[in-house]
């Protein structure tokens, strides 16, 4: 009998600068199989006088979740 394949939801919360390379980012995890979720949230940094965004994706993937894994690369 073959065991089932156990599912693990990934999730990463993708932060950054409100420019061009934090859209493409985000685009890119979206073009590797990660999903939006929920909406992105923005605050202001006084410090630097720019916007922050910050982006939660998700993933789900055929095998255990393990502390190790590199989320990045999933």
């Amino acid at each position: 009998m073959q065991t089932p394949t156990q599912r693990t939801t990934l999730y990463r919360i993708l932060t950054g600068p409100d420019d061009a390379a934090f859209c493409h980012r985000v685009s890119r995890a979206l073009s590797e199989g990660w999903f939006l979720y929920g909406s992105p949230s923005l605050t202001f940094d006084p410090e630097q006088k720019r916007v922050i965004c910050a982006q939660a994706v998700t993933k789900e993937i055929e095998q255990p979740y393990r502390a190790d894994m590199k989320l990045s690369e999933a």
